[in-house]
């Protein structure tokens, strides 16, 4: 348990701080998921629309540390050659 008042603070927010990445990366693995239900449905539209979406927010969780810059490039890589190959 934390003794100090510099240890203390520190606690707050690192309770904060994993509060917000755990809402912000759940929001992330969301828009994820409905590329996927979209391609899974076999709906280009739908698929590429969710892409358009998802985008921007792996980009934001890459910029913000939550998650690596190569492991957002690669969820979009891997998004954008599932729906290529839907044509």
């Amino acid at each position: 348990m934390a003794n100090s008042a510099q240890a203390k603070k520190r606690a707050r927010q690192a309770e904060r701080n994993r509060r917000s990445n755990t809402s912000q990366r759940s929001m992330m693995r969301t828009h994820i998921k409905n590329v996927y239900k979209a391609i899974e449905a076999s709906d280009k539209a739908a698929a590429e629309a969710a892409i358009k979406a998802a985008g921007p927010v792996i980009d934001s969780m890459a910029g913000k540390g939550l998650i690596h810059k190569n492991k957002a490039a690669r969820h979009k890589s891997r998004m954008n050659g599932h729906v290529r190959a839907m044509a």
